[in-house]
């Protein structure tokens, strides 16, 4: 596959993918946006691989391997392409462009790798540390892999970018609660389900709408100082880098407080944020941009999930 279809297949992995974050990314620069549409277009593909679908979507011939075999040709490919070995599929192929450019760490990518294991194993999570270690594996190390993408190495840059990712995983779980119970999975702390008189066998079920409801605002307050630390560190990256991040984040954050305002009916309809507004939030992130780097502070609390 040449430069020009690798490139035509990651800008349509991106567009179906994730429209959301398909809007925020055309504020990068021309080189920047390759890179994370081709970050991109490898994570959705390894998403995919796991989950037998296509794009997001289910798939409409049934797997032809055991899911645990998946995860291993995963891991092999991805294995493949930091070792410099020629790529026959696309999102490998793309993998390793930005391991070429940036030179992207392995470790990250296999860390993201552990999140699908998690997946497959069906892991429950007792407690919110637990979920948030969850996080960290399928979103957060994605923050790690696009700051480096967008040049940022400091520490406090790099755990600004692994809270944005903390923070979209949450508000995402609290958003699919009921779609990924159906799927036969739960990402939330089993604390809390026992605080609320539910357990893993009935949290889903219809009549339990308002206690799940209370859980899922718990989720995006749980959110909120992960979306600041990720404010703190917009200083920290390009302009234009800075101004696609705020999009992303004020778009997100939106639609956890959207979930939380819905209450019992949050789950009767996937809740997202309209064209007009994600035009508005690119204004106000605009304003989140300048203000960070007059603010320029990079002091994150101890308070906060610790990354690996």
């Amino acid at each position: 596959m040449d430069n020009r279809d690798l490139d035509q297949h990651v800008k349509q992995t991106m567009e179906v993918g994730s429209k959301s974050f398909a809007a925020a990314s055309t504020l990068f620069d021309p080189l920047t946006r390759r890179s994370v549409l081709m970050l991109y277009a490898w994570c959705r593909y390894c998403d995919d691989t796991i989950d037998d679908q296509v794009l997001g979507f289910s798939a409409e011939q049934p797997a032809s391997s055991l899911v645990t075999e998946r995860l291993a040709d995963l891991r092999t490919q991805t294995a493949s392409a930091f070792a410099g070995e020629q790529q026959s599929i696309a999102a490998f192929a793309a993998l390793q462009q930005v391991i070429n450019a940036h030179g992207l760490r392995q470790q990250f990518a296999f860390d993201h790798l552990q999140g699908y294991a998690m997946d497959v194993d069906q892991t429950h999570y007792v407690t919110i540390d637990q979920t948030l270690a969850y996080c960290y594996h399928v979103a957060g190390v994605v923050g790690l892999m696009m700051a480096q993408i967008m040049g940022a190495q400091s520490p406090a840059a790099l755990d600004s970018a692994c809270d944005l990712g903390l923070a979209f995983q949450l508000t995402n779980i609290a958003r699919d609660i009921v779609e990924d119970a159906e799927a036969g999975r739960c990402y939330l702390p089993e604390q809390w389900l026992t605080e609320e008189g539910l357990s893993l066998d009935n949290f889903a079920d219809p009549e339990h709408r308002q206690a799940l409801s209370r859980i899922a605002a718990r989720l995006v307050d749980y959110a909120d100082p992960y979306y600041h630390s990720a404010y703190q560190g917009l200083a920290a990256l390009p302009l234009r880098s800075a101004w696609a991040v705020a999009t992303a984040r004020r778009v997100y954050r939106a639609v956890g407080r959207r979930v939380k305002q819905a209450g019992a009916g949050a789950w009767q309809q996937r809740l997202s944020t309209s064209k007009l507004e994600k035009i508005l939030m690119l204004a106000t992130a605009a304003g989140d941009v300048v203000i960070s780097r007059l603010q320029a502070t990079t002091q994150r609390s101890a308070a906060l999930w610790q990354r690996p």
